[in-house]
């Protein structure tokens, strides 16, 4: 297996500089031992201009097919062409990607103390591969580079025998790449794409590929196009685990697009302690209020928005009359706790299919929830900062527009009663703020005429005479519908 890496430069940045950021000479040949072979790094031309360095992996084919014969997981079975007979010494795949990462390791994290500032800038790169294996030939190649900021992405297919033309291409291609990216992106791709391209691995996938996965892929995979192609393949197309990494993958996306660490997203749970509310008996009758107003609005099918650990799911499946229950919640611990209170694995196939739980994110639009008749947003507002909460309402009252929405916010006004917390805190950490039964009655109502719903407010909890109850709701129902309605019978009266 052979692979080339080149720059140019000039006596400012000169491109031996290439030497430095691999952490390998341009003056010696090195060699180094690998897991199924030999590895050579040398420099074909070194030069202030131009600098190309050289990985040649020699493997041992018949070691190779005789590591894996017999342990079941100790080797694929697509490894081998034959017993004896196998592309694998000469046709890059995941034996080179583990080459890549075994005498590249510090290039792919990006270090170089001797030249930072080099490793973090984008160098003019041309990579070649004389022989790639591309299961979806050479436009498969171009869509999984292409996106990647490279400007050149040539893929000619290699023909089986040039002496006979009319037998036609075989499935190998040689690669050309070429652009301005950082070293340790690109090297980072090529240690992910490699395999994918080959479809193949010659390892047993454990779960710990989807860690390495992710920081291959960390600032290029989760916005790629063809995401869940890549993650399949990488992972062997273990269905668990490429599950398991697209929605990691898809809370990397939400915390991009809002700028945010993830952590910041995905601290909803504590999975040491269970977030009911206390006292016990406030959080019971929140969940009794919501259930009897969703009754008298006949709705059968209910979304859980901002769902937790599933308490809210929990109460709804008890009933028959909730036909269908989806919860929502940003936090994947979120979703795999309220999984476990919920027992799905051991559920009946009847039950189990009015019960759905997925990742998104609130402040997004999303046509999964178009067409249900209510939604529940129970203590979650407080949990986003202001500006946030306009992308909230449309996602919610524009987007999705179920016919009712039920609101439950804290009631700051009652804190004063809370002997436990101290004056001026808020009752959770992660509470943005809390507002007074006036602020959110302007804010609801505000929302209810932009968005042609009328609402309702009803007390949660012991309402005191001073303060009020300690948790505030609000029942909106749509009138659109009822005003259009209206006027079409208006209409054909006059016809």
């Amino acid at each position: 297996m052979f692979l080339t890496i080149s720059t140019t430069g000039n006596q400012e940045r000169p491109a031996t500089d290439l030497g430095f950021l691999l952490h390998k000479h341009p003056d010696k040949a090195q060699t180094f031992t690998t897991s199924h072979g030999t590895a050579h790094v040398l420099y074909p031309e070194a030069s202030v201009e131009r600098c190309t360095a050289a990985l040649l992996l020699e493997v041992d084919p018949v070691a190779l097919v005789r590591r894996g014969k017999g342990k079941g997981r100790g080797g694929s079975p697509d490894s081998a062409l034959a017993q004896y007979v196998n592309d694998r010494p000469y046709a890059a795949s995941s034996l080179l990607a583990v080459a890549l990462s075994t005498v590249f390791k510090t290039a792919l994290q990006g270090v170089c103390n001797a030249r930072p500032e080099r490793a973090g800038a984008p160098l003019p790169l041309r990579i070649e591969v004389p022989a790639l294996p591309a299961r979806g030939g050479a436009e498969l190649v171009a869509k999984l580079f292409a996106p990647l900021g490279w400007t050149t992405v040539r893929a000619e297919p290699v023909g089986l025998d040039e002496q006979f033309p009319q037998w036609g291409d075989s499935r190998y291609v040689q690669l050309v790449l070429e652009g301005e990216l950082r070293l340790a992106e690109a090297l980072r791709q090529l240690y992910v794409l490699l395999p994918v391209l080959d479809d193949s691995k010659h390892y047993w996938v454990a779960p710990d590929e989807v860690d390495k996965l992710l920081r291959a892929g960390e600032g290029w995979l989760a916005a790629h196009p063809e995401q869940k192609l890549i993650t399949s393949r990488y992972l062997s197309r273990r269905w668990s685990l490429t599950r398991q990494a697209m929605e990691r993958l898809e809370l990397v996306r939400l915390a991009e697009a809002d700028d945010l660490e993830i952590e910041e997203i995905d601290n909803a749970v504590d999975e040491t302690t269970d977030t009911d509310e206390r006292p016990v008996p406030l959080a019971v009758r929140r969940r009794d209020a919501i259930l009897q107003a969703l009754g008298a609005a006949g709705a059968s099918r209910v979304l859980d928005l901002g769902c937790g650990q599933g308490q809210l799911v929990q109460a709804l499946l008890k009933d028959v009359k909730f036909t269908e229950i989806v919860g929502v919640d940003v936090s994947m611990r979120a979703l795999t706790i309220a999984s476990r209170r919920l027992k799905l694995e051991q559920m009946g196939e009847r039950q189990a299919g009015r019960v759905q739980l997925m990742q998104g994110s609130l402040t997004y639009t999303d046509k999964r929830l178009k067409g249900y008749d209510a939604a529940v947003l129970s203590e979650v507002i407080e949990h986003l900062d202001l500006p946030r909460l306009p992308a909230l309402e449309y996602a919610v009252f524009g987007s999705a527009r179920p016919r009712t929405v039920l609101v439950t916010t804290p009631n700051v006004e009652y804190n004063v009663r809370w002997e436990t917390l101290p004056a001026g805190h808020v009752r959770h950490g992660d509470h943005r703020f809390e507002w007074t039964r006036e602020e959110f009655r302007g804010w609801a109502d505000r929302v209810a005429q932009r968005h042609g719903y009328e609402v309702q407010f009803v007390p949660v909890g012991p309402e005191d005479p001073e303060v009020g109850p300690p948790t505030q709701m609000a029942v909106f129902t749509v009138i659109v519908q009822d005003k259009q309605v209206g006027q079409d019978k208006k209409e054909a009266k006059a016809a």
